[in-house]
């Protein structure tokens, strides 16, 4: 048989396993193997693959920024720094039409700088945010619409779990990475913002206006929340300045978060044995897929499959342009169906031959993919976040979530056409300090 029929049947295999409920990473790393035994046509040196692969990725030292990273924010949800960052925003704009749905915007930017998780970050705000603004008589679909479309700002907002996995898994800097959300990521939250100003405008009776809170409560509200600042400036800035590289940065907010939680008394020895178990366990699966993605990718290049598809659809003469508006499609249909990294690995292999193989740039690419992979946790039918929003909230009807996300989709959507059409948008920064590519 030809590698590359080796190679499609591979990944038959490997949808069929996750089909059957297979776990994503085990499903490929099974499929990678049987691939490359049949080329081979000796299943040992295959069943190397599985010693190599997890020597090299768990030795890795771009993929150990991951636990720090989601230790940080476990430790800063314990301590509460989502609430801080919340009451700044609300004492800075809550009293403006609207400014509640906004600082929800806002809060979720600055916990999604934090944590970097767009579930944990719909989750907490969902709790924090929505009894406030219903407290206050906001509509429900604008209320749940501003937490489930501020959730995803979670993933592009760096530091990025998924952004740090690109990387890896395509040999980019993450640091390049990271710089290069900046700018979409700050795009995302003005465009979020300017939505929530239209809807009021048009239809005031979807939110109220609050009384403006004294001076002495907006020094307060700045006061007890200082610790939230200074836990986004030294991971941020300390990246984004030089001063840290991006694993030293991770070491740093983890340390500072458990800090913060210890100094106010809220780190109990239950609350901090939940935070390791749930990062021990978050870990522990993003390396699973990581390692089977890495095999998968590495039978499936060997098999020539991917080359062979990059040439099949060049030989079209279809436009550069036309197949990655293809690939969007593919990304919001996979988003809305898969959790976020399983969508990613499992296309890599074949998506990222094909766009070098057009010239675009694989940071612009990388940073793109993320922002699609995480409209899609907002698109019906099975947007993650709305569906997390809806488990919380079990009276609301999820027509009314959706309802409520579909003019943050419409903006997305803009977004993403302005950063495809304008793609030294993503890169500007990163021409600008001259990072390695």
């Amino acid at each position: 048989m030809e590698p590359y029929l080796i190679g499609l049947l591979g990944m038959g295999v490997m949808f069929a396993l996750i089909v059957l409920h297979v776990p994503i990473g085990v499903a490929m790393g099974i499929a990678g193997v049987a691939t490359f035994g049949l080329i081979r046509g000796d299943i040992g040196p295959a069943l190397t693959l599985f010693g190599t692969e997890t020597v090299s990725k768990v030795s890795s030292a771009e993929l150990a920024v991951i636990p720090l990273f989601l230790l940080m924010g476990s430790f800063a949800t314990v301590g509460g720094l989502s609430a801080d960052l919340y009451r700044i925003a609300y004492a800075l704009i809550g009293h403006i039409r609207g400014g509640l749905a906004v600082a929800t915007i806002g809060g979720c930017a600055g916990f999604g700088a934090i944590c970097g998780s767009s579930v944990a970050t719909a989750t907490t705000m969902t709790r924090i945010a929505l009894p406030e603004m219903m407290k206050r008589n906001y509509s429900e679909r604008l209320a749940t619409g501003s937490i489930a479309a501020g959730g995803t700002l979670g993933m592009l907002i760096p530091p990025s779990i998924i952004l740090v996995l690109y990387g890896v898994l395509t040999e980019q800097f993450v640091k390049t990475l990271f710089v290069a959300a900046l700018l979409p990521g700050l795009l995302a939250v003005a465009l979020h913002i300017v939505t929530i100003m239209i809807l009021v405008r048009l239809k005031p009776e979807l939110a109220s206006t609050g009384d403006k809170q004294p001076w002495i409560e907006t020094l307060r509200a700045l006061k007890d929340g200082w610790t939230a600042v200074l836990l986004m400036a030294a991971v941020s800035g300390g990246i984004y300045a030089g001063i840290f590289s991006v694993n030293e940065s991770a070491a740093v907010g983890a340390f500072l978060a458990f800090l913060i939680a210890l100094l106010r008394r809220r780190l109990t020895w239950p609350r901090f044995w939940s935070a390791l178990q749930e990062t021990a366990a978050t870990t522990s699966m993003i390396y699973l897929m990581t390692i089977g993605a890495s095999i998968f990718t590495y039978a499936v290049t060997i098999s020539g499959l991917p080359r062979l598809i990059v040439a099949g659809i060049q030989d079209t003469g279809l436009p550069g342009i036309w197949v990655v508006m293809l690939l969007m499609v593919m990304y919001l249909i996979l988003g809305s169906i898969f959790e976020t990294i399983s969508s990613m690995v499992i296309t890599i292999p074949f998506v990222f031959p094909l766009i070098i193989g057009y010239g675009y740039d694989p940071i612009w690419w990388g940073v793109l993919t993320v922002m699609v992979i995480e409209i899609g946790m907002i698109t019906p039918p099975i947007g993650m976040n709305v569906f997390v929003m809806k488990a919380m909230l079990p009276r609301t009807k999820l027509s009314t979530i959706f309802a409520g996300v579909a003019p943050f989709i419409a903006a997305d959507i803009l977004r993403l056409g302005i950063l495809i059409a304008f793609p030294a948008l993503s890169l500007f920064l990163v021409n600008l300090f001259n990072l390695p590519r």
